[in-house]
């Protein structure tokens, strides 16, 4: 662009059909901070823009396309260039994130409201054998909007005290003694399997979990989420109904992945029942 365009004034309405918004958009971008105009007559009102600046307009038209909010709008714009690229994939990375979240809460939506109709085409159920574990337990009473919080770093806590005894020989797993729920609370148990061979000086809280067969299903790091993972409970639950299958333990997950490098439409978690031979 030469420099006299460079200085060249552009009227509201030019600049807006040029920077491919609107003149609604522009006067809210004006009023945020965002796009304000480079004179202002003080007779008239009337705001003028340089040409120079469509480059700007025409990318917060697009990432107004996003969907993002004009307070990320704003943080794109004050980064340079490699930085605002960053910033945009990061925000697009936490768009998927929620989008395969929601998807699985639209997923358990419909099973519930169905009447769990559908619920056996969405989750496959096998069976396979557990030994019998030497696990650290930790157990509380806690509600749905504590399990967040509280099974990682009970998990942590149980995995630097296996880390003395050889390290963890399995993968941790959580147990459901009650139901949790927004009037319910447990006890939840969050137990971590270690080598009874190295078991020697052992101090902390721990006990035998017996030997049984389980029924169980794989879930995203998506479905794992409050309330969407009840489908998934829901679908043992009614596996082991329709197979004449005798409960003999209290529900649980087991954690095989690592949580922190996963994304969501990973594979992270099983929900297992010990059912009966």
């Amino acid at each position: 662009m030469t420099g006299v365009e460079e200085e060249r004034l552009l009227t509201t309405g030019e600049f807006a059909r040029r920077g491919l918004l609107s003149p609604k958009a522009l006067r809210l971008y004006d009023r945020q901070g965002l796009l304000p105009p480079d004179l202002v007559d003080p007779a008239t009102g009337y705001r003028y823009y340089r040409a120079g600046r469509l480059a700007t307009a025409r990318l917060i038209a697009r990432l107004r396309g996003l969907d993002m909010p004009l307070a990320t709008v704003a943080e794109v714009l004050a980064l340079s260039g490699p930085a605002a690229a960053e910033r945009v994939a990061a925000y697009w990375a936490a768009v998927e994130r929620r989008t395969v979240s929601q998807r699985a809460l639209a997923e358990h939506l419909r099973v519930q409201l169905s009447g769990l109709e559908g619920i056996d085409e969405m989750y496959r159920i096998e069976q396979r054998e557990v030994p019998e574990q030497l696990v650290l337990t930790e157990q509380r009473r806690a509600k749905p909007q504590d399990l967040d919080e509280w099974i990682p770093a009970a998990t942590a806590r149980l995995e630097a005290i296996a880390s003395g005894h050889g390290g963890v020989a399995a993968a941790p797993f959580v147990i459901y003694h009650g139901e949790v729920n927004e009037d319910n609370d447990g006890p939840v148990e969050v137990c971590v399997p270690i080598d009874p061979a190295r078991a020697e000086g052992l101090t902390a809280a721990h006990r035998i979990e017996p030997a049984h067969r389980e029924a169980y299903t794989t879930i995203t790091k998506a479905q794992v989420e409050y309330p969407q993972i009840l489908s998934a409970y829901d679908a043992v639950c009614a596996w082991m109904e329709q197979a004449g299958t005798r409960r003999t333990g209290p529900g649980r997950e087991v954690y095989f992945a690592d949580w922190a490098s996963t994304a969501p439409a990973d594979e992270v978690c099983d929900i297992a029942f010990p059912v009966g031979a």
